[in-house]
C-alpha cells in the first residue's frame, strides 16, 4: 500500500516510538510532500519526528505537480494538508494519512481513502504490533499532547476489545 502522509501522523507516532508501524502497514513506502518535510524535519528541530523521518529510507519526498489544486486546497487547509491531499490524488495513493477533521473531509470529497493515527493504532493492536491501545493513548496524551475526543478514543478502544 502506498501512502501519502501529513505531519500529524508522523509526529504522533514518532513521539511514542511507533513510527515503524507505518512501514509495516504501508510496505510500499510513505511519500511526503515538501511542506510536510519542512514542517517535520526542517522546522521540527529536536521535536519528535524530525530525526526519525529524516533517517527513514522508506519515507520518500515528492512535490505535487498540480499547484493549482494545492492553491485551491490552501483556501481551507494548511500547506502540509493541502500538499498531502493533492499528492495523494495525483499519484493515486492507496491512502492518505491525516488526523485533522477538515482535511479528512476534503480528502474524502476527492475520493481518497483516509486513515489517521488512531486508525494505524487500531490496526496495530488487531495484528499484535502493540499490546495495549490504552497505554499508547496515555503516552500520546502525555508525550505528544495528541488530543482526540473521548468519544473517538472510546470507539477505538471498543473496536479492539479494550473498553472499560
Amino acid at each position: 500500500m502506498t501512502a501519502v502522509s501529513n505531519s500529524s501522523v508522523l509526529i504522533a507516532l514518532s513521539s511514542v516510538g511507533l513510527l515503524i508501524l507505518l512501514r509495516e502497514k504501508c510496505p510500499e513506502g510513505i511519500v511526503i510532500p515538501d511542506a510536510v518535510w519542512r514542517e517535520v524535519v526542517e522546522e521540527g528541530g529536536n521535536r519528535p519526528g524530525a530525526r526519525e523521518v529524516a533517517a527513514a529510507p522508506w519515507i520518500a519526498r515528492q512535490a505535487p505537480r498540480d499547484q493549482r489544486l494545492v492553491r485551491l486546497l490552501r483556501m481551507e487547509l494548511d500547506a502540509g494538508e493541502a500538499e498531502a491531499i493533492a499528492l495523494a490524488h495525483e499519484i493515486g495513493a492507496s491512502v492518505v494519512l491525516l488526523d485533522e477533521k477538515d482535511a479528512r473531509r476534503v480528502a474524502e470529497r476527492l475520493g481518497l481513502r483516509v486513515v489517521g493515527t488512531v486508525g494505524i493504532l487500531v490496526w496495530a493492536k488487531r495484528v499484535g504490533k502493540i499490546e495495549s491501545l490504552k497505554q499508547v493513548r496515555e503516552a500520546l496524551d502525555q508525550q505528544a499532547r495528541f488530543r482526540l475526543s473521548d468519544a473517538l478514543w472510546d470507539r477505538a478502544l471498543r473496536e479492539v476489545g479494550e473498553s472499560s
